[in-house]
């Protein structure tokens, strides 16, 4: 992709978006230049095998994009992006996310996710606050206070019961998964450094997102997949495990808010007020295919739902409260589940070419021949 740069006015953002070729990376990439054309967007990314630099072809041409291609744990270049693109707003992405792979190979997982996230606070406090690095920043760089945005997840707080209260920003921590352990684990590691070296961070903990660009291992877009491919549709368990549903755009915009308005040092629970078990969300997802694209021999795509084993430790619900971030930012999901998932279905059928590069690994092809290296 192509490196471009070019002078920005004092009132404008440098961003660092970690992980900006994942799935909500890609997104809140396209959404802030869509809102914030003069802003400066720089994308760090390793570009393991979630990574795919096609989500972000609608910024490729955008001359205030950036897009590098590098670790988090390499503290070495991340301090010079903060310096050389002058950053003053670090929005933190970057993690190994699905709970299958993390139980089979959690090495992973607590490499990027909490040594990663390491390396980024310690660059941070390296250039933004410690004496002799401040000097380094230009003049004509943005005067607004630094930030440290860090996203995470409702997993941290482990499972709740059938008539338990939704999850809040006091809810204790109470990880499940190697994922959510090493999502919690960086959690604490942000937290520190503002008590310790009052480094301006804020957290938001996000309910289950959905949308455009989400890497088909996920359940909603491979069951799209899989339907349009007339496979089953495997549903862990009894179905019943329930879920929170943030549509990815929603997420943005509460992002956006914590950026602009949020405390420093807060935590922000964004939700999608959204409940539904994952046979609920099967069959509204069938039931919206059965009219966007109609099988010829099926009477439903219900009809392909399978129950599979249940995966060990399977949270039975999560279920966000996100009065806080209502209250003080103002935040409210635009998306209704039933909205969202049309709005995600139509663009799963629009963009074929983009998931099947996906299923087929050619996608991968592209980034080898680009970078030089295999990728798993």
């Amino acid at each position: 992709m192509t490196t471009h740069h070019s002078p920005l006015t004092s009132n404008t953002s440098h961003l660092l978006v970690t992980g900006g070729a994942g799935f909500i990376g890609a997104n809140f990439v396209n959404y802030w230049l869509n809102n914030y054309p003069d802003d400066r967007v720089v994308v760090l990314d390793a570009l393991t095998y979630a990574g795919n630099l096609a989500s972000l072809e609608p910024a490729k041409n955008n001359p205030n994009f950036h897009f590098v291609h590098g670790d988090i744990c390499n503290q070495e270049l991340a301090e010079r992006l903060l310096r050389d693109e002058s950053i003053d707003t670090i929005v933190h992405f970057a993690a190994e996310s699905h709970v299958d792979r993390s139980i089979h190979g959690p090495d992973t997982f607590i490499q990027t996710n909490i040594v990663g996230t390491h390396s980024l606070l310690k660059a941070a406090k390296s250039v933004w606050l410690d004496s002799h690095s401040s000097l380094l920043r230009p003049q004509s760089s943005v005067l607004k206070p630094y930030r440290f945005h860090h996203v995470s997840t409702d997993e941290v707080y482990g499972s709740l019961g059938p008539e338990d209260p939704p999850f809040t920003e006091h809810t204790p921590y109470a990880p499940n998964s190697p994922y959510s352990a090493s999502k919690a684990a960086s959690d604490h590691l942000v937290r520190a450094y503002h008590h310790t070296h009052d480094l301006n961070i804020t957290t938001s903990n996000c309910s289950n997102n959905y949308g455009p660009y989400q890497f088909p291992e996920k359940l909603i877009p491979l069951f799209i997949i899989n339907i349009l491919e007339g496979k089953p549709l495997p549903v862990y368990g009894d179905g019943l495990n329930i879920r929170d549903w943030l549509y990815v755009e929603d997420h943005c915009k509460g992002i956006d808010l914590i950026l602009q308005k949020g405390r420093p040092g807060e935590v922000y629970n964004i939700g999608g007020n959204c409940e539904k078990t994952n046979l609920e969300m099967v069959e509204t997802l069938c039931k919206n295919m059965d009219e966007r694209k109609p099988s010829s021999s099926l009477t439903s795509y219900s009809s392909l739902l399978t129950f599979v084993k249940d995966r060990p430790g399977h949270d039975r619900r999560y279920a966000i409260d996100s009065s806080k971030i209502k209250k003080e930012l103002g935040f409210e999901p635009y998306e209704s589940f039933e909205t969202g998932i049309r709005k995600t279905i139509d663009w799963y059928l629009q963009n074929e070419s983009w998931w099947r590069a996906v299923m087929d690994g050619s996608y991968r092809e592209w980034l080898d021949r680009q970078y030089g290296q295999k990728h798993n």
